[in-house]
């Protein structure tokens, strides 16, 4: 298999550490909508609103590997106990509830996707966002990752990602690239010089760190290598 290699134009980036204690501000979502939202939705959303508020319309891309799998669980214990299913827990138990509260409270009716990929979800995300931008360049792509730690009832989850959410604006123009590469872990992938060694667990603590310090790093999963460096150059 060929190697994959591309180049995003980040505009701006927001995330929502893991272990953060305070409540993220939603306020931007209407009250009656708000109180129904998990934990998960709202990290999404804070970091949302964080790289979009303002602008036109835009794209999403939104990526979780469990998705509301805590609300479905519920949803699958309230069936065991013989009680009534909430319409309102199954609307939002769905992967893409998240894009569609955040296009309602924008009123942007732009494309929305949702994916998940196990734990290479981010890096098949920022390749779907690649995608959309390639194809309209001029309308700009919000990428959102948000996941949280699966039950303990289903058991050990390799590269498990601690609670936390990341958003990535990429806009035409900007002035920040990430460049982007991933390969099957058979293969040689050309390494970005200096980047760190794969000593992260999961790929979100991988890129949060990149962009954080601005060191180019990577990840390794199962069966594919991941690399991103996040750099200062021209306008892509």
């Amino acid at each position: 298999m060929l190697d994959l290699h591309w180049t995003l134009p980040v505009a701006r980036w927001s995330c929502w550490p893991a272990g953060a204690t305070a409540a993220p501000d939603i306020g931007f979502i209407d009250p009656l909508v708000r109180r129904r939202l998990s934990s998960l939705s709202k990290m999404a959303l804070k970091v949302a609103n964080d790289c979009a508020a303002g602008l036109g319309p835009v794209r999403l891309v939104f990526a979780s590997r469990h998705g509301e799998l805590r609300r479905t669980t519920g949803i699958l214990d309230d069936i065991v106990a013989g009680q009534l299913i909430s319409p309102t827990a199954f609307s939002l138990s769905v992967l893409n509830a998240m894009t569609g509260v955040y296009s309602i409270a924008r009123r942007d009716r732009s494309p929305a996707t949702a994916v998940s990929a196990g734990a290479e979800t981010l890096g098949y995300a920022l390749l779907e966002a690649h995608a959309l931008y390639s194809a309209d360049p001029q309308t700009p792509v919000l990428v959102i990752y948000a996941d949280e730690p699966v039950d303990a009832r289903y058991g050990a989850v390799d590269h498990d990602m601690p609670a936390g959410a990341l958003a990535i604006l990429l806009e035409h123009g900007a002035i920040d690239r990430l460049e982007c590469a991933a390969g099957c872990a058979s293969e040689e992938v050309e390494e970005v010089e200096g980047a760190l060694p794969s000593a992260f667990p999961t790929q979100g603590e991988a890129l949060m760190h990149g962009l954080t310090s601005r060191a180019a790093v990577l990840w390794q999963g199962l069966g594919r290598r991941w690399q991103w460096s996040l750099q200062a150059g021209g306008a892509v």
